[in-house]
């Protein structure tokens, strides 16, 4: 069974109506009780913007290649949205990032590799809820500006912009503000204050670069339009994103043995460069997610 929900458009408040507990908009999917995998039925989540849809779709469809029956609920919101929703029990499956998920359960945590994050997430997590294995597919943050501008101010580094910052603008999800690997992390370790934060859709950033409306943006390093606007990843000395494989996180109680096996297939096979491919596919040249999710997985004997 497959059954696609993509929640664009729904209102944030009742996006977080859901993750607490209330009725709508998943009222209907509650009552029912496949969506919470009372029946057997995976439910995958994303979150909202293509990388993350797109591993939905992938570990969805490879769940459904051993004959699991898969739900998909897509585009829910950013990691504040959705992470009740799993621990809830509303979502099984989510495909996470290690690093992110880890800062997002300890805003203290310390940075570490994958190994360590991993660690440390088990650590946190409450019962219930558990990470599989990592994949050597990673995708960080970054803060990234054009070449003219790397050019201009000599940045190579986050810590050059420490003393051109206060002329610059800062695009970014709005979260990236507060949270400890977004701007409070960019002073504490970099000492780095832009002049200006602005909250920016993460499709919007790019655009937002090449018109110089901002200086500098919070890109993620898998996204494609980086070499095709030949923009620069300033590098991160300090390891302030730290680790960022991808790792899905699941509710325990509701994803088996076989789940876990075909789930950790996919993790294996992933890989950064395989990632950044994909994501060129539905970003640049507008392929169907669903359509690209499937054709690497017969590529790779998981479909």
């Amino acid at each position: 069974m497959k059954h696609r929900i993509a929640l664009i458009g729904i209102p944030l408040a009742a996006a977080l109506l859901t993750a607490c507990g209330g009725s709508d908009p998943f009222e209907e999917q509650q009552d029912g009780g496949g969506d919470e995998g009372g029946d057997g039925t995976v439910v995958v989540g994303s979150a909202d913007f293509p990388e993350s849809a797109l591993l939905a779709e992938i570990y969805g469809r490879a769940l459904e290649a051993e004959g699991a029956s898969v739900d998909y609920q897509l585009n829910i919101g950013s990691r504040e949205v959705y992470y009740d929703q799993i621990e809830a029990g509303s979502l099984s499956l989510f495909p996470e990032y290690n690093g992110g998920i880890l800062f997002y359960l300890d805003p203290e945590a310390t940075i570490g590799d994958a190994e360590e994050t991993n660690a440390a997430i088990t650590d946190a997590l409450p019962d219930g809820l558990e990470i599989l294995d990592s994949s050597e597919a990673e995708n960080k943050d970054s803060v990234t500006v054009t070449r003219d501008t790397a050019e201009e101010a000599d940045l190579t580094t986050i810590a050059d912009l420490a003393e051109v910052a206060e002329d610059m603008t800062l695009g970014a999800p709005a979260e990236f503000e507060t949270r400890p690997q977004g701007v409070p992390g960019l002073e504490s370790v970099y000492g780095v204050e832009f002049g200006e934060f602005r909250s920016l859709d993460p499709a919007l950033i790019t655009q937002a670069l090449s018109e110089d409306d901002i200086q500098a943006g919070n890109l993620f390093t898998t996204d494609p339009l980086i070499a095709v606007e030949d923009f620069v990843v300033l590098e991160d000395p300090e390891n302030l994103f730290g680790a960022q494989n991808i790792t899905p996180l699941i509710n325990s109680e509701q994803v088996d043995a076989d789940a876990r096996e075909a789930i950790n297939a996919v993790s294996a096979a992933l890989t950064t460069e395989e990632l950044v491919l994909l994501n060129e596919r539905i970003m640049v040249d507008n392929d169907n997610a669903a359509d690209v999710a499937q054709e690497w997985l017969e590529e790779q004997g998981l479909a």
